[in-house]
């Protein structure tokens, strides 16, 4: 498919249609932790991953090409990427889906501050600086006003906060240390190096195997073959077609769906708090990532 200058109707319904599977991919995990400790969970996700990313290049005979030049870069990514999802997995363990989103889908506010000291042409602009104030102040709230909250937990919330620090930690690594590597070869490094770190921590975390029943174990493989190695190969490929401002506009319908999904599937409350920190948020992103047009 030839590049594009803007979001066509197959961009926006591939875009919200992604969105509504990380919103959908909230409540796996939540599921799938009742029967596997997270953060086994996480490492047996991004091992089965490492396969069915194995297989898409052998069927498309392409090499894996992993460069010694990207060691560093690559063993840092990966890093963060087994950081995020040790951290979100625990979150969503330990606090609702709907709170966990919210937080954890405020990443662009982090990137955009991480954006405007350590790259160039990624300054702040009075808009963007409106919406990382409107996203703060979200975050602030889906912390701080906790009526309704019921068992969702403090420590939930701020985890939730830490794994999208790195989730933008690895799209700043993404885009200074390997803009030069392919997007599914980058998130071989993520799943290479995340698997291992992942399956040696887990048995801090507690025994290995909860309640484990077969909806977990499906859970675990759409995780796996649908979200990791299929969804996120589809949204990078998304990247090089359509401009990175516009697709990214889009990630706030994700907590939209999870909140959603939440209260529609698990029975989750929404209360006050969480519809003020779901609208700061998304009117944050909105912001954040609204292209400001060129002057000629």
């Amino acid at each position: 498919m030839d590049k594009k200058d803007r979001i066509d109707a197959f961009g926006a319904a591939s875009l919200i249609g992604f969105s509504a599977l990380l919103a959908f991919n909230q409540v796996i995990v939540k599921v799938v932790n009742e029967g596997l400790q997270p953060v086994f969970f996480a490492g047996l996700r991004s091992l089965g991953a490492i396969v069915c990313l194995w297989l898409w290049f052998a069927l498309r005979r392409r090499p894996l090409g992993l460069a010694r030049r990207d060691l560093g870069a690559g063993l840092l990514i990966g890093t963060l990427f087994a950081a995020e999802f040790l951290l979100v997995f625990i979150a969503i363990d330990l606090t609702t889906v709907s709170r966990a989103s919210i937080l954890f889908y405020s990443m662009p506010l982090w990137m955009a501050l991480m954006a405007h000291v350590l790259l160039p042409g990624e300054k702040i602009t009075g808009v963007k600086a409106l919406g990382l104030l409107l996203a703060f102040a979200g975050a602030v709230v889906a912390i701080l006003w906790r009526k309704g909250a019921g068992d969702a937990s403090l420590l939930g919330d701020l985890l939730a906060v830490a794994a999208a620090l790195c989730w933008a930690g690895i799209a700043l690594v993404a885009r200074k240390g390997l803009a030069h590597v392919a997007p599914d070869r980058q998130l071989v490094w993520q799943v290479l190096v995340s698997a291992p770190i992942l399956l040696v921590l887990a048995p801090l975390f507690g025994p290995l195997i909860r309640d484990l029943q077969p909806i977990h174990l499906a859970g675990l493989a759409f995780q796996t073959v649908v979200v990791v190695s299929a969804g996120f190969a589809f949204w990078l490929w998304l990247l090089t077609i359509y401009p990175a401002a516009s697709v990214a506009a889009f990630s706030f319908l994700a907590p939209v769906f999870a909140v959603a999904l939440g209260w529609g599937l698990l029975g989750e409350p929404i209360g006050l708090p969480i519809l003020v920190a779901l609208v700061l948020v998304c009117a944050g992103l909105i912001l954040i990532n609204r292209q400001v047009p060129q002057k000629v």
